[in-house]
Formats: structure tokens, sequence, C-alpha cells
């Protein structure tokens, strides 16, 4: 079977993987370079660089909506495109290229989560189990059918990182079985549930921003779940703080949000709407990422004080 790999994220290697073992890989769509870090050195997409460790010239288009990728597309006579986080969402045009069609894996139990950002999202919405979907893509978001999928279960304390990195690794597994399953003819696909959709839009930087009148719990998940992007600060004395590591206490406190009730060598807390968030570790801006109860000895930071309070990031 003659296969196309599209993706562009670390997540999406192990999937690149997979593909090439089960099949002839005729080609890798990924996005083109960027530049990252604080350099602002143009770096290509993980899966463009491991691409090219494993003797494939990936291509690169700005766009796929052009009649030139499409040509591109058609000229390697794919049988089938798999498809991984490639963040863009792909026109009709190319959808019809395969013979097979196009097929997703997406980090959920679709049709939960639909979108950009299911592994962030079921973690700060207190999920305790999420899974994978192998899918039949179609023109909608997230809504074609579905061949296979599997559960998994979410740790008390894992964070967004550790989740994805387990999910791709079950995704590429389950790819693989899909794409054997289908050049053998022994696999069909079941429509979704449209009344049990629910979405996972993409992130933006207001959605790190600490809102302290929520549930201890709510905040918690938030940090596991944005721990990659956008992060979760909050404010103190003109200073941002980005919290990295937190837990949830149901604790009765009786002070406004955002108040710290205890600052010393051994506990960093503030109030919530309801219940307690013990800080764990954060980063002050400008600053290396420390342990909260270092971040209380190194500044002046006491109980009463009140976070969040700063304008803007």
């Amino acid at each position: 079977m003659r296969l196309v790999f599209m993706g562009s994220p670390e997540l999406a290697i192990p999937s690149l993987e997979a593909t090439h073992d089960v099949g002839q890989l005729v080609g890798v769509v990924t996005q083109p370079a960027r530049k990252k870090g604080r350099g602002l050195q143009v770096e290509p997409s993980p899966v463009a660089a491991h691409a090219v460790r494993m003797g494939i010239d990936p291509a690169t288009p700005s766009s796929v909506r052009t009649e030139e990728f499409t040509s591109y597309l058609r000229n390697l006579k794919p049988d089938l495109v798999v498809v991984v986080a490639y963040g863009k969402i792909l026109p009709a045009e190319v959808l019809q290229v395969p013979r097979m069609g196009c097929i997703n894996v997406h980090a959920s139990l679709l049709p939960e989560l639909r979108g950009a950002a299911p592994i962030q999202w079921a973690i700060a919405r207190g999920y305790t189990v999420t899974g994978v979907t192998i899918m039949q893509m179609d023109e909608g978001m997230d809504t074609g059918t579905i061949y296979l999928q599997h559960e998994l279960e979410i740790g008390p304390d894992e964070n967004s990182h550790q989740l994805g990195r387990r999910l791709s690794l079950e995704g590429a597994r389950l790819l693989a079985e899909t794409i054997l399953a289908i050049d053998q003819g022994k696999i069909e696909s079941r429509p979704q549930d449209d009344t049990r959709a629910t979405y996972a839009p993409l992130l933006t930087k207001e959605d790190g921003k600490i809102d302290w009148t929520m549930d201890s719990r709510e905040i918690a998940n938030r940090i596991r779940g944005f721990i990659t992007w956008p992060g979760s600060f909050t404010h103190w004395q003109s200073r941002r703080l980005l919290i990295t590591a937190a837990g949830s206490l149901e604790e009765d406190h009786g002070q406004p949000p955002g108040t710290v009730i205890r600052a010393d060598k051994d506990f960093f807390a503030a109030a919530c709407g309801s219940g307690v968030l013990r800080i764990i570790r954060l980063q002050p801006e400008g600053k290396s990422e420390m342990k909260a109860v270092d971040f209380v000895s190194g500044y002046r930071i006491a109980p009463g004080d009140r976070m969040g309070e700063k304008e803007s990031c």
C-alpha cells in the first residue's frame, strides 16, 4: 500500500514510524520551518527533521489549498494518506486524492473533544479517562467515521506533556493495526454520535491566566493541562509568576480568592473561589523554575498578600 504521511510536532513521530513500518511510505508532508527560541533561529518541524533521518525528503508547502500541492499529491499516487497533528485543515480536493481517502489519529475518544487541543482540555476539564481514535477524514472538524478506539486512564498528577507522549505511542500502535486492516479489507468504520459531541478549541494565551475565583481543583487541572502552552500564570507585586505544579486542597479559608494564606519554608498556598491551591513549583518572570518554598525564602511574600491583581501580562 502506497502511503503519504502528514504531520508536524514531535508527538506525530511514533505514527510516522508506524506508517513507514506497515506500508510503502512514498511521501512526508509537514509544516514549513519556523523561527523558534530566544534566538529566533529557523528550525524544521520535528517531523521534517525525523523524515530526513529516515532518508526521506519532506515536502513543506506553505498552503495545501493550491493546485500545485494537489498535483504534487496526485503524482505520488497514494492509496491512503495518514494525518497526525498536521496543523491545517485539508480541503475536499486533497481528501479526494488518495484511493482509500485520508485517515487521522485523534487524541480523544470521539465524538468527545473534537478540535485542536483534546489532550490539554481533557486534563483541564478533570477527565479521568481519555483515549485515541483512528477515523476516516471528511470535511468537518473531526466528524468522520471511526475505525478503532482505545481508552487510556489519566493519572491524577499527569500533565499534558506526559499524557501526550503516552497517547502518541498508543495512537501509533492503533494506526498500524488500522492500516493493515484497511489494506486487507478486514475493517469497516462506524459513524459518530453527533449528539455526544464536545469540543476542545485551540488554546489562547488568555486561557493561561489563572482565575482565582475558580474551584482549586479546576485551577490545578488547568495548570496540568496547559503546562506546555500557554502555561498558567498570575501576578504578584508587578511580578508575573508562571505556576508549573500545584495541588488542590479542599479547605475552608474565608479569604478573598487569590489571597496567600500560608507562605513559609514548608508550604505555599493561596485561597481560591472554593478550596486552596498548594503551589509546588513556579517560575518568576525572567528567572528559572524553582520550588515554591525556595521562592518564599527568596522573595518577601507573606500571608495576606494577593495574587492575580496586577493588570496584564
